[in-house]
């Protein structure tokens, strides 16, 4: 069996603070036995506006939140997928792209995964409006990637609110699934565990998913409640508010025996 963490964070608009937070976590989880760490959306920033994260963005491969991200797998010998960073959209200078990273227990960048659907949204009964795509230019294809525990799916926050991506993602053999996220307190309370609960049943997959969680220094509210959810649907730990970690266990056996006794994967239309 390996150890999976969900580090839940109520990250700022100060780059180091937050980097300084995640590295703690990280630490935590490591001693409590994980091997596979996952961060949340905008674990680096959350800024006071949209656009600030134009700021910090970095070419692929080059610049120093990437550095700290390689550098915490090496030094904890831990896989480690990356929440989302901005990095540069080619010419379009005005948007970003919110890369989901994967790297391996030697700091090495395993994949690459950038958000495809884009949080355009006014929120029912509410002032809340959001339109992502402003400042964020949408990846084009999913991505499921080699891991010693597994085949991983990598998704992000709006992302889990469109089944048809996983059922992508399983047809190219999806064990478990990393999902950072940053939902919103109204929306989180509505929908988050129900949806994260249904990707996992329908896939018959694990799911790791680490939230924001809590009110941050620009004022808006994230949900929270960063989940385990094995292939059952059942939920092995979750945290629901303020920075901290969640952990579960990932068991290759009961994973397999849910396939065989319960083949909806093989049940499915070609």
């Amino acid at each position: 069996m390996s150890i999976l963490a969900a580090i839940q964070m109520v990250s700022e608009s100060d780059v180091a603070a937050n980097l300084a937070t995640a590295a703690d976590l990280l630490a935590e989880a490591v001693r409590r036995g994980a091997r596979l760490a996952v961060l949340p959306e905008n674990f680096a920033l959350m800024g006071r506006r949209e656009s600030d994260k134009l700021a910090i963005r970095e070419a692929a491969g080059d610049g120093p939140i990437q550095a700290f991200l390689a550098e915490q797998a090496a030094r904890h010998r831990l896989w480690l997928v990356g929440g989302t960073i901005p990095l540069q959209s080619g010419a379009d200078h005005q948007r970003v792209r919110a890369a989901c990273l994967l790297f391996d227990d030697r700091g090495r960048q395993a994949a690459r995964y950038d958000k495809v659907h884009l949080f355009d949204v006014q929120l029912p009964d509410s002032a809340e409006c959001y339109t992502e795509s402003a400042t964020i230019a949408p990846g084009d294809h999913y991505v499921v990637a080699d891991t010693p525990f597994g085949r991983l799916g990598l998704a992000v926050c709006y992302d889990l609110r469109f089944p048809e991506q996983f059922r992508a993602m399983s047809a190219q053999g999806m064990d478990l699934l990393a999902l950072p996220a940053a939902f919103t307190a109204a929306t989180g309370a509505a929908h988050w565990e129900i949806l994260l609960r249904a990707r996992a049943i329908e896939n018959q997959c694990y799911v790791i998913a680490s939230a924001q969680g809590g009110r941050h220094d620009n004022g808006r509210e994230t949900f929270g409640d960063s989940l385990l959810v094995d292939p059952w649907g059942l939920i092995l730990d979750r945290l629901c508010a303020g920075p901290g970690v969640a952990l579960g266990k990932l068991d290759q056996a009961f994973l397999e025996s849910v396939r065989q006794q319960f083949p909806v994967l093989e049940h499915r239309l070609a």
